[in-house]
Formats: C-alpha cells, sequence, structure tokens
C-alpha cells in the first residue's frame, strides 16, 4: 500500500512522539511540542476560493472551470476547492471588484478594464488600432505574456494566462465607415474605464458610459446606438439584436483572464498553489486555443444575420490608424500605460511587420 507524501509525514512524526513519550519522561517538552504540530497539522481547513463570472452556466468557460475545480479538489484531497459565482449573478466589474476587497468573493474571470487602476500595463494588448490581424497579435504575446501577467503578480492578483475573446469591431445602428461619422453616434464604453474613455476621447467621440448589464437597454431605447465589442460578445449579450452596420476594420485585441487575489490566493498551500496554476493555467489556455475558431463563427453568424460589415476606405483607415497611435501615445505622457512595455510592443511589430514584407519579396 502507498500513501501521499504528507501521511508519511505524520506517520514519521507520529513515531518521533511515540518513542519521546516513552522515554522515561525525559522528553517532555520535545513531545508537547511535536504533539503541537501535529494538532495543528490535524486542523488545516480548506481554502475554498470564490470566483465570479458574467460566463452563464454550460457555456464553454463554465465547462472548463468547474471540470478544473474538480480537479484541484481531487488533488489536493479537498485542501483547495472553487467556488463559481456564473452568469453575473455577483453584479457588474465594480461590484465584483469591491466584494473581492471586503472578502465576499476571491477572484473572477474578467477583461482589463477594472484591473487597470492596480496594474496599469495590464491593457497592453487592449490598445486601440494596434493590431492589423491576428498573426501578429500570437506574435507580440508570444514574447510579452509571461512579463504581464507577473506586474499583475508583484500589484495584487494572480492570473492563470490569457484567452482570447478576438477583435472588437465599431458596431452600430447607422451606417458609416469614417471617424466624422462615429463623432456623430452615441458610443457606449464600460463604466469607470478611464482608458477606454480617454481612447473614445482621443478621437474625438463623446462617450456614453454604462454598466455591461444595461448596454441592451441602452441600445433598444437610444439612448446608446454604438458599440465596440468583439462579434462573441455581441452575440452572447444579445446586442446583436439591436445592431445593423459594423466597420470591418479590427479596432483593439480584447482577451480576458482568471485572477484570484493575492491576499486570499496567499492562504493556500506552496505545494497547493503549483496544482492550481497548473490545473488553471491549463484551463485558461484550453479556453484561448477554442476562442479563435469562436471568433470566427460568431463573425460569420453576424454576417448571416444581416449585420454589414463595410470596409473603409485607405483614407479612413490610415486616420483610424492615426488617431489610435495618437490615443496611445497620449495614454504614455499622461501615465496611463508604461512608456517601456508600450515601446517593447511597437518594436516587436515593427520587427514583426518587416520579416513578413522581407518573405514576400
Amino acid at each position: 500500500m502507498s500513501y501521499s507524501p504528507r501521511l508519511m509525514s505524520i506517520f514519521k512524526m507520529m513515531t518521533i512522539f511515540s518513542r519521546l513519550v516513552n522515554n522515561g519522561g525525559r522528553s517532555v517538552f520535545a513531545a508537547t511540542l511535536v504533539a503541537s504540530v501535529l494538532m495543528v497539522s490535524g486542523a488545516a481547513q480548506a481554502v475554498t476560493l470564490k470566483i465570479a463570472t458574467v460566463s452563464p452556466d454550460g457555456s464553454g468557460w463554465m465547462k472548463v472551470l468547474r471540470k478544473s475545480g474538480k480537479e484541484i479538489a481531487e488533488r489536493t484531497d479537498g485542501r483547495v476547492k472553487l467556488k463559481f459565482y456564473p452568469g453575473g449573478v455577483m453584479g457588474d466589474d465594480k461590484a465584483v471588484m469591491r466584494k473581492i476587497r471586503i472578502g465576499q468573493l476571491h477572484g473572477a474571470v474578467l477583461t482589463t478594464g477594472p484591473l487597470i487602476p492596480l496594474y496599469k500595463d495590464i491593457q497592453l494588448f487592449n490598445l486601440t488600432m494596434t493590431f492589423r490581424d491576428l498573426d501578429e497579435v500570437d506574435y507580440v504575446r508570444s514574447k510579452l505574456d509571461d512579463t504581464v501577467l507577473a506586474g499583475l503578480e508583484a500589484n495584487g492578483f494572480t492570473a492563470f494566462g490569457f484567452a482570447e475573446v478576438g477583435f472588437a469591431y465599431a458596431m452600430g445602428r447607422e451606417s458609416g465607415t469614417s471617424i466624422e461619422h462615429a463623432r456623430t453616434q452615441k458610443v457606449w464604453i464600460p463604466d469607470g474605464d478611464v482608458a477606454a474613455a480617454q481612447a473614445v476621447e482621443a478621437f474625438g467621440i463623446t462617450p456614453v458610459p454604462l454598466a455591461i448589464t444595461d448596454v441592451l437597454a441602452g441600445l433598444q431605447t437610444g439612448l446608446i446606438n454604438g458599440v465596440a465589442v468583439p462579434p462573441i460578445g455581441a452575440l452572447a449579450l444579445q446586442w446583436h439584436t439591436q445592431l445593423k452596420t459594423a466597420v470591418d476594420l479590427p479596432l483593439l485585441y480584447i482577451y480576458g483572464m482568471l485572477a484570484v487575489s493575492n491576499k486570499h490566493f496567499k492562504k493556500v498551500a506552496d505545494a497547493d498553489k503549483l496544482i492550481v496554476r497548473e490545473v488553471l493555467g491549463a484551463a485558461v489556455d484550453q479556453v484561448n486555443a477554442t476562442s479563435r475558431n469562436d471568433h470566427e463563427q460568431a463573425l460569420a453568424v453576424l454576417k448571416k444575420q444581416g449585420i454589414k460589415f463595410s470596409v473603409p476606405s485607405p483614407a479612413e483607415t490610415a486616420e483610424w490608424v492615426r488617431y489610435g497611435e495618437a490615443a496611445n501615445d497620449s495614454m504614455v505622457e499622461e501615465g496611463l500605460l508604461g512608456a517601456e512595455l508600450y515601446g517593447e510592443v511597437k518594436e516587436l511589430l515593427a520587427e514583426y511587420r518587416a520579416n513578413k514584407a522581407a518573405a514576400a519579396n
């Protein structure tokens, strides 16, 4: 019969304890000390990490997360458990972050917005008009994912990788592909997202801040008539039912992460942390791998359901890119984005594009 390392160590301590007790009473202090260690070991309680997500039960994210939670509980002999709150039942991002601060929750599946106040460079891959296609995203992420994750952990949250959502496109109820047209629209941004407000205002657009749970009603009532959203998000949140057109130009790359507050994660034993990191890292990688196909399928579904994707003219595209770069530079100047990592992104993109051009010739 084989025993776990934890049981073997307890057996060894019990043997030592027995010898000390039977040693003519000459080692009472040592025996008491070992007994105390045994009591502490036996009294160790399970840590339950409470995780919120807007993903509904039964979704791909939730299926992967529940399977991962079961594996973690089994591999840690019940010392670490995950409890999930799906479907947005814990409220919007602001409510979730507040509940994490007070300990009602311990983590969440999030996009970058709620974490920017803690670590500004978490939005590094989420900048306006930065990437032309997903191949560029893959190249930059392969170089900088670990750096950004380490930066987030140093600032209070442990994430287990990034899961792609896809490119966000400008979608609305009225047709138009120019920045001038966008300036006439009532465009939504997430409430409290300073970086999003900064980016939109750099284009000369006056944003309408709303909680994500209020966007559908906003579209229905005319409070807003434009959003920037990935296709899969437009479908999942039913926004596509209120939209008619889209600009066929990737505005920004959207990604999510499962992040747990260090304040609560540190309660997990070091050996169990390794298991949690391994299992949840694999889970996020799995979601990331399947998301690209989901993005392409969602894009096709939107087009099939009648949303017209209009391609901007070369001049309009150049103008969008110019304003996007200016918005990103302004964020660096105002301290909303780190200059060093942003500089690395630009260098990597220049390198990738030069190599691609050389290979084509």
